[in-house]
């Protein structure tokens, strides 16, 4: 398998890294977590504009047709600049669960930016991310899909995710199950790759930090014990990517261990981001429990993200599962 990203793959993820670079994002998080959408939605459009709510849509609706492994490198990008909003939902989950249904034509207003589509789906997500930003809400369970609304907001411990209860509204439509199954599984690894992306930023700022603060004469980042416990970090990340690229890889191509790759890739996504926020806050000291420091906002966006769309248990027990059936074959 070829695990290499494409030249336009990479140009997509520069582009991306420009554009969320110059936008101070953190500040937009930080109004996002107030209750101001206003920042987070300005960084929708933009990111609109390169077509990321685009991305699987197919052209036939008005999207780009892209692959998994397109919504891979996005969603990294978004990661690692702690992009908030219904992303996950609006780029990865929407796009199967509303085609062929009554509520298809969403998708080309969610292509053209227009629209932002929030959804709980229990019992893998059992409430709806940002409902006061985004434009529709669905609720898909045993019975199907159907329009939803807040009923109660809970607290996350991130406090840039708004959590909401909510309760179907109107008809309940059918749900191709495999259109779902996939839909969960792009899902899940959306929030891989975004684990992958936000452990990247807080290395980066650990070894931003390590170089400059100084010790007894000495830059903190020339003792060994702090080399080895954030190459440990390195490693952990390095294995993770590729594990994220071929369950993408996998998902594209329809393969029988698709799901099986998706779970492997959340669960080293979720240990290795885990790993990012521990050493990054060891080697930070007191200052980066504060909320005024960004590493602040990738920590708890970790934590957060580490339990949705299937916990590290769920996940790790639906890769023993196939594991076993296919050893029972």
């Amino acid at each position: 398998m070829k695990f290499a990203l494409s030249p336009e793959q990479r140009s997509f993820a520069e582009a991306l890294d420009g554009l969320l670079g110059a936008a101070d994002v953190p500040a937009a998080t930080r109004a996002w977590g107030a209750g101001d959408t206003g920042p987070g939605l300005a960084v929708w459009d933009q990111l609109a504009e390169l077509g990321v709510p685009a991305l699987v849509i197919p052209e036939e609706l008005g999207g780009i047709g892209g692959t998994p492994l397109d919504v891979a490198v996005a969603f990294e990008a978004l990661g690692r600049h702690g992009v908030p909003g219904p992303w996950v939902e609006s780029v990865a989950l929407a796009p199967s669960l509303l085609a062929g249904t009554e509520h298809e034509g969403v998708l080309g207003e969610l292509a053209e930016g227009a629209a932002r589509v929030t959804v709980a789906a229990p019992p893998q997500t059992p409430y709806a991310l940002d409902v006061q930003a985004a434009t529709h809400t669905y609720l898909v369970d045993a019975d199907g899909l159907a329009a939803a609304a807040s009923t109660r907001t809970l607290a996350s411990v991130d406090p840039s995710r708004h959590l909401h209860a909510v309760q179907a509204e109107g008809a309940t439509v059918a749900v191709d199950s495999a259109a779902l199954a996939r839909g969960l599984d792009l899902a899940a690894l959306a929030s891989a790759a975004s684990l992958v992306g936000a452990g990247e930023r807080m290395l980066r700022e650990a070894v931003a930090y390590v170089g400059q603060r100084r010790q007894f004469g000495r830059a903190i980042g020339e003792y060994q014990a702090v080399k080895h416990a954030l190459a440990d970090v390195r490693v952990a990340l390095d294995f993770a990517r590729p594990l994220v690229h071929g369950a993408a890889r996998e998902l594209e191509a329809g393969s029988d261990i698709a799901a099986r790759d998706v779970s492997a890739s959340k669960v080293a996504a979720s240990d290795a981001a885990h790993l990012a926020s521990r050493r990054a806050l060891q080697v930070h000291g007191a200052i980066g429990y504060t909320l005024e420091h960004d590493l602040s906002i990738f920590i708890l966006r970790v934590r957060a993200l580490v339990g949705v769309w299937g916990t590290p248990s769920q996940h790790r027990a639906r890769v023993l599962d196939r594991l076993t059936a296919t050893a029972r074959s």
